[in-house]
């Protein structure tokens, strides 16, 4: 399935690794241990969450995703399949099941877990990058940069443990604040060598499964509580729903976002893969989640009048967020902005105008209305992509 790796503990340089891979049987094993992680900061949106509820499910979902992308864009540029990478990524998949075991209540009792089990994969990403600060020039790495973006973090983070609630909270924004400070200072300055981007797409691409594979189980659980007439159409319509983001993603989305990543050289590469697939991909699973957590509501709820306005505001407003995330990845690809609003503007307004109208609508209208934008959003795009392949047949 993937490209042959060395066996040797120690990563090889970029320069000497192949390019064109795909995801190794370890990076497919890491990424099992993220499914937990989108249960349960999920299920934090069950039912009628507030905008404490929203706010705690953003700050405990954005620790994971990141070491998720740190932990990529590693095995994208070291060629290892030796045992110090794969003890390294085990002990990951360790630490991560720990923050998710805490999630729950990781605002309260358990957030002493999550920030050690968090400080644990600053450490694993040390142990990754270390070695390539022994790499002949011009790969190699200054030792401050692991040093100061893995260790102290991870030191900080091990730190916070020990402070109580609620200044705990203020230590890790602070944490994250400075970690982002590192990252956009540095503009892609002491990345080895160059990234396979066929492969971060890819990355990112099953990553995005994860998440829709999470919304269709809380669907599936949620109808077995359920087990109604209404429950069922509601579950129909809201694995419609699911499908169209799912088409749409994988056949524009991600074919874009390759081609152009693709076609960067150097440190624009590394710059677009740390914009798209780093930080603004971010909100897209974020927004799926979101979806998650109102579909499973709308399911159990099937039989009210109404939906709570909490979980009104997980679905479609998860639609929204999504839909603003692409339009930001557009934008960043140097989209026309005209051509990016024709489907942004109506793909965000039409999710709020739906929480709009929620008091009169039922939970089989709200997720209704919400699968016509996102098919509709589908039939756009592919006919925008039938006029500019005719355009181009024209052409040549």
């Amino acid at each position: 399935m993937s490209t042959p790796r060395p066996e040797s503990g120690a990563p090889v340089p970029p320069a000497a690794a192949h390019t064109s891979r795909h995801a190794d049987w370890l990076e497919l094993f890491f990424d099992l241990v993220f499914v937990a992680v989108a249960a349960q900061v999920a299920h934090g949106l069950h039912g009628d969450p507030g905008l404490r509820d929203f706010a705690v499910f953003l700050a405990l979902y954005f620790p994971p995703w990141w070491l998720w992308a740190n932990v990529t864009v590693s095995s994208n540029l070291f060629a290892d399949n030796g045992p110090r990478r794969r003890l390294l990524m085990l002990f990951a998949m360790l630490c991560i099941a720990v923050m998710a075991a805490a999630v729950p209540e990781a605002d309260t009792d358990r957030g002493s877990f999550y920030a050690l089990g968090y400080s644990g994969t600053r450490l694993v990403l040390l142990g990754l990058w270390w070695p390539a600060t022994r790499f002949p020039e011009p790969d190699r790495v200054p030792r401050w940069r692991p040093l100061s973006y893995c260790l102290a973090s991870g030191l900080l983070w091990a730190g916070s443990a020990f402070v109580p609630a609620p200044w705990q909270y203020a230590v890790w924004a602070v944490l994250i604040a400075a970690e982002m400070v590192l990252l956009l200072s540095a503009r892609g300055r002491g990345v080895p060598g160059r990234l396979d981007t066929g492969h971060i797409v890819e990355r990112v691409g099953l990553f995005v499964i994860i998440v829709l594979g999470e919304s269709v189980i809380g669907l599936v659980t949620s109808a077995d509580r359920a087990w109604t007439l209404r429950a069922g159409a509601v579950g129909v319509i809201g694995f419609v729903l699911l499908a169209a983001l799912w088409w749409s993603y994988f056949d524009f989305g991600s074919t874009s976002a390759e081609l152009i990543l693709g076609a960067a050289r150097g440190r624009d590469a590394y710059l677009l893969a740390r914009d798209v697939a780093g930080f603004l991909h971010f909100f897209v699973t974020a927004g799926v989640l979101a979806i998650a957590g109102g579909l499973a509501t709308a399911v159990d709820e099937a039989d009210h009048a109404h939906l709570p306005t909490g979980a009104v505001w997980a679905l479609a407003g998860g639609l929204a967020l999504y839909h603003s995330a692409h339009a930001a990845i557009a934008l960043r690809f140097h989209r026309p902005l005209a051509s990016v609003a024709v489907w942004a503007v109506p793909g965000i307004a039409v999710p709020l105008l739906v929480v709009w109208a929620a008091r009169v609508l039922t939970p089989w209208q709200v997720v209704l209305l919400l699968a016509a934008e996102a098919i509709a959003h589908l039939l756009y795009a592919r006919h925008v992509l039938r006029r500019r392949t005719a355009a181009q047949s024209g052409t040549d």
